[in-house]
């Protein structure tokens, strides 16, 4: 009896390590293979990082080139908009005036607008349009008696002397001082310009006990404007000039009474940077009053 266990047992034992042999090989060829997919897998990561890198590199190199032709334009266009336009022989206007002046003259009358044939005659008209807004000239009697003209840097407004002086007076209308109010504001808003008043007068002569002649007249009523910017507005006297042409410089011929009208006229001669001083009345913030 003892015999026939022995033999049962030991096939028992046998075959019990067969299997585990079996199982051992598939998990060793298991093992291999999943050693070698991890290896497979890290290599293909670490390339997959080094073109990653690559890109990443690519992209910077990019950017760099996006942000440095940025930079580029940004010079080409503050470079652009210093460059001068042309009035006339005198370079007067920068790019970035002109594409204001392009805004301005859009509220411009059409009408105005069709007889612009030149720039000096488009920025004749918006300087024109900008100055009557921040002087407000439509609240003013007989406004239409207020011209603004442009010759190369220099802006002139004509005012006729009924606005401002009686017959062969040099003594200014009390109703004048709105007007020149509104002048002396534009005058101290920008602190580079100088001006100069300028008195002219039609061809008739005058003498009389205060006035001895056209020149007088038109000095004296230079001056009498003068100190009122001075001591009523306060202007600052350096930036004044007073000055007298008399009969010299005649608009039109004084050979009719409305002739002779328009000739008598002050003019205020305005010496600017045209580029400040457009940039300052193109802003819509109105002056003080």
């Amino acid at each position: 009896m003892n015999k026939l266990i022995i033999p049962v047992v030991a096939f028992s034992l046998l075959a019990t390590s067969c299997v585990s042999k079996k199982k051992y090989a598939a998990l060793e060829s298991q093992y291999k293979d999943t050693k070698g997919n991890l290896q497979k897998t890290t290599l293909e990561k670490e390339a997959l990082e080094g073109k990653f890198a690559k890109i990443e590199n690519r992209v910077a190199s990019y950017n760099e080139k996006i942000n440095s032709l940025k930079s580029d334009n940004v010079t080409l266009q503050n470079e652009n908009d210093v460059k001068l336009d042309m009035v006339g022989n005198t370079a007067v206007i920068s790019n970035k005036t002109r594409e204001t002046m392009r805004a301005t003259l859009s509220k411009v009358d059409p009408t105005l607008l069709a007889k612009a044939k030149t720039l000096k005659d488009s920025l004749n008209l918006a300087i024109s349009y900008n100055l009557k807004s921040k002087m407000n000239t439509e609240d003013l009697n007989n406004s239409d008696d207020i011209n603004i003209d442009i010759d190369q840097t220099v802006v002139m407004i004509s005012v006729s002397d009924k606005l401002l002086f009686n017959t062969a007076s040099y003594r200014v209308k009390k109703g004048a001082f709105k007007l020149i109010k509104k002048l002396a504001n534009i005058i101290k808003s920008e602190p580079s310009m100088d001006v100069m008043i300028e008195g002219h007068t039609d061809s008739r002569t005058i003498n009389n006990a205060n006035v001895q002649d056209n020149w007088d007249l038109s000095v004296k009523r230079a001056t009498s404007i003068v100190r009122l910017l001075e001591s009523k507005y306060k202007v600052d006297g350096s930036r004044l000039i007073a000055s007298g042409r008399g009969s010299t410089m005649p608009l039109v011929e004084n050979t009719t009474n409305a002739n002779r009208a328009k000739n008598r006229r002050t003019r205020i001669v305005i010496l600017p940077n045209l580029d400040k001083f457009f940039a300052l009345l193109a802003n819509d913030k109105p002056l003080d009053q």
